[in-house]
């Protein structure tokens, strides 16, 4: 009986020995995430909205500033990027979202103008896309929010009978390349972009 508790803790402490080994091959065997589906899972973020609109010539914004009707109303950007406003002349709005450039009038407005200025922007109109390739009507198109692909080749006439119907390229605005996309309900054309359907491989 001396010896019996002895070799039954000696088989436990061996049975606790197999399981952990067991477990750190499991650990070690589990895949890590590669490069490429953490690109996708990226991708996908960005495809949900991850998106601040940057303004560009020919966005038309509508600026009101508080209790100043004279100095409020609607400025398109011109070829510089610039909207010219009452008291404080050009300001460039090129490459900047709403927020930026409410601040950025503020300060033009504070002090030698005004105290505690109070301005607030939004955009009115887009500055157009484009669609060509095979498509019925190519040209160039009034942006819309939440525009698809999808949405932007039925507004250019749909699809002709050679288009390659599953692919499609972008060149985003500002961009030196078009880019390959699958074409899926949920990609997005935004303002500037260049949208090109190709043609099949028959």
């Amino acid at each position: 009986m001396r010896n019996a508790l002895p070799n039954a803790v000696r088989g436990l402490v061996a049975l606790a020995a197999v399981l952990a080994a067991a477990a750190c091959a499991a650990t070690s065997s589990a895949p890590a995430p590669s490069a490429g589906s953490q690109a996708a899972t990226a991708a996908a973020g960005d495809d949900r909205g991850l998106y601040s609109y940057q303004l560009g010539s020919g966005d038309r914004v509508k600026i009101a500033v508080f209790g100043e009707p004279d100095l409020s109303g609607e400025f398109q950007l011109d070829g510089a990027g610039q909207i010219s406003m009452p008291l404080i002349g050009e300001v460039t709005a090129q490459g900047l979202d709403v927020r930026t450039l409410e601040s950025r009038i503020t300060e033009r407005l504070a002090g030698d103008f005004l105290v505690n200025p109070r301005v607030t922007a939004q955009v009115l109109t887009f500055r157009p896309y484009y669609v060509y390739g095979e498509v019925r009507s190519p040209g160039e198109f009034d942006f819309a929010s939440d525009l698809t692909v999808t949405n932007a080749v039925a507004r250019a006439g749909g699809f002709t009978p050679r288009a390659r119907q599953s692919v499609v390229y972008i060149r985003r605005e500002n961009a030196s390349e078009e880019v390959r996309f699958e074409l899926t309900p949920q990609l997005k054309v935004f303002p500037g972009d260049t949208v090109r359907i190709g043609a099949r491989i028959f």
